[in-house]
């Protein structure tokens, strides 16, 4: 039996058997509380939340009357698929649209993941190698080539996401000249500023000048990106904290902004 199993064998144990014969048949499959998994895994409770809601790791069991969330072995395969990827620089929205791919096969997939990371490694090499040769006043700047890692990425996914939401953003961005994603960025990190410019005003989050950042956003996104439905905006504010690269991004312009962001959002989606 593997450590793993060992700790999941003896946490089952040691969970109250209660409240019912339905709770007391479930108990036996379950293995960790989200605190649990959390620190197995060594990822965040707000994370998991996060995964939670946008459905790209759901809990093996949510208890009916306490609203715990356990977690499984099943639960592990998943997050280490996921893992994988995000070490592979993989957006959220990417990894989901790849695993949930009926194209997407498990096996084919880590091969592709392994010889990923093999780029990256060697990649990696070439860059500490270099920084020897910067020392003797060498010229570097090919090690600094990330292209073939690049193009087996985007061909992982090209391969396995194909949905909708993927096949609309690829089409309405494959003629963009770096020109024209530097002026999309701008305009993004424009309206960022715009929602911390409202928050050191003291305007709550559900302000008609908050509110109207909102749209203005999710009009943006839809503009240049892809549709951005409530159901997508809603994730992307939960992605602004639950993703330190966004939070910090956002948070550039005055600490907090992300978070009243987040929240905004919550209430533009719950109209």
């Amino acid at each position: 039996m593997t450590n793993a199993n060992q700790y999941f064998s003896k946490k089952v144990l040691t969970l109250t058997l209660r409240h019912s014969v339905y709770f007391c048949c479930e108990v036996m499959k379950l293995k960790m509380l989200i605190k649990e998994f959390a620190d197995f895994t060594g990822v965040s409770v707000r994370t998991l939340h996060y995964y939670d809601e946008i459905g790209l790791l759901l809990p093996a069991v949510v208890d009916r009357y306490t609203g715990y969330r356990f977690y499984d072995e099943n639960s592990l395969l998943r997050m280490q698929e996921i893992l994988f990827y995000r070490e592979l620089d993989f957006s959220l929205k990417s990894i989901g649209e790849i695993l949930s791919s009926p194209n997407y096969d498990k096996s084919k997939a880590l091969t592709e993941q392994k010889h990923l990371l093999t780029l990256k490694k060697e990649r990696l090499e070439r860059l500490i190698s270099a920084i020897d040769g910067a020392v003797k006043g060498e010229n570097v700047m090919k090690a600094f080539d990330n292209s073939e890692f690049e193009k087996h990425k985007a061909e992982a996914k090209e391969k396995w996401g194909k949905t909708d939401a993927y096949k609309e953003y690829a089409e309405r961005t494959k003629d963009y000249s770096k020109q024209k994603w530097n002026e999309i960025a701008e305009g993004m990190d424009h309206i960022m500023a715009e929602f911390a410019l409202c928050m050191k005003k003291d305007e709550s989050p559900n302000s008609a000048k908050a509110q109207s950042l909102v749209k203005m956003l999710q009009n943006y996104i839809t503009e240049n990106y892809y549709l951005c439905t409530n159901e997508i905006l809603a994730g992307l504010g939960q992605m602004y904290v639950a993703d330190e690269r966004f939070m910090n991004n956002i948070d550039k312009h005055a600490d907090g902004t992300a978070a009243f962001i987040c929240e905004a959002i919550e209430v533009y989606c719950r109209k």
